[in-house]
C-alpha cells in the first residue's frame, strides 16, 4: 500500500496493530477507493436523488401557487445549495474513513481497521467465516461480503461503514469498494481452505448492475471476534 497513514504511525504495519504471531503471514493488504466508497457506503446518489426529488416538488409547488420564474429559481436555487453542502460534507467523511480504514488477510484471520476519532481494528478469525462473495460494481470496483457463523455475532455499528447494508439482526462485514477485489478472492478462498476445509472461487461476471457471486462456503468454526490480542 501506498498511501500515508500517518495518523497510525504507533502501529508496526499499517492495518496492524501489533505484529503477528509466529507463523502467521500477511497475504493481502488493501482500503477502499474513496469516490467508490462514498457511493457505496455514504449513499451520496441517493442523497442527491432525493434533494432533486425536494427541489422538483418545491418548483412544482411555487408553480400552482403563481409564482413567477424568479420566485421559482430563488427556492430551487436553496435547495440546490442545500443539497451541494450534504453532498460535500458526505464526500469528506467517506474520504476520510476510507483513509483511516484498512482490511488485511493473514493465514489466520482477516482483520478491518476503521474509525475516525476511535478507531478500532476487529479480529474475525478464518474458521468463523461460513461464506463470502464477491459483489461488483459498474465503477470497475468490487466489495466482498462475509458472512459470519452463527451464534457469533458482530455489532453492526463495529463494523460500520464496513458493513453489508440493512443487514441489522446479523450484521455481515463487508470489505468495500477495492480496486483489487479479484486478487482478494482467490486469496481468501486459499486461506478459507488451508484453515480447514476445501472451497471454490467461481469468477464473478461483470455486470452493468452490482451482481454477486459465491467466493467460498466453509462450515462454521468456532473462536472469538474481537479486538487482537
Amino acid at each position: 500500500m501506498t498511501e500515508d497513514h500517518d495518523d497510525f504511525s504507533f502501529e508496526p504495519q499499517p492495518g496492524l496493530p501489533a505484529p503477528l504471531p509466529q507463523g502467521e503471514r500477511l497475504l493481502w493488504q488493501g482500503a477502499p477507493t474513496w469516490p467508490a466508497f462514498a457511493l457505496s457506503a455514504f449513499r451520496l446518489r441517493g442523497v442527491a436523488i432525493y434533494f432533486l426529488i425536494v427541489a422538483l416538488w418545491q418548483a412544482g409547488s411555487a408553480w400552482a401557487d403563481g409564482g413567477v420564474a424568479s420566485d421559482i429559481a430563488a427556492v430551487v436555487g436553496w435547495t440546490g445549495l442545500l443539497a451541494l453542502c450534504a453532498l460535500a460534507v458526505l464526500a469528506g467523511l467517506a474520504k476520510v474513513y476510507a483513509r483511516t480504514t484498512i482490511y488485511s488477510l493473514t493465514s489466520k484471520r482477516l482483520l478491518i481497521r476503521s474509525g475516525v476519532a476511535l478507531p478500532i481494528t476487529l479480529n474475525i478469525p478464518l474458521p468463523l467465516i461460513e461464506s463470502a462473495s464477491l459483489v461488483r460494481s459498474p465503477l470497475g470496483t468490487g466489495s466482498v461480503v462475509l458472512s459470519v457463523a452463527k451464534p457469533n455475532r458482530i455489532a453492526w455499528l463495529a463494523l460500520w461503514p464496513s458493513t453489508k447494508p440493512f443487514a441489522f439482526n446479523h450484521p455481515q462485514p463487508m470489505l468495500r469498494a477495492l480496486a483489487d477485489a479479484d486478487k482478494l478472492a482467490p486469496l481468501l478462498a486459499e486461506a478459507l481452505s488451508a484453515s480447514g476445509s476445501s472451497t471454490t472461487a467461481p469468477a464473478a461476471r461483470r455486470a452493468p448492475r452490482p451482481a454477486s457471486a459465491d467466493v467460498t462456503g466453509r462450515p462454521a468454526g468456532h473462536g472469538p471476534i474481537g479486538l487482537p490480542a
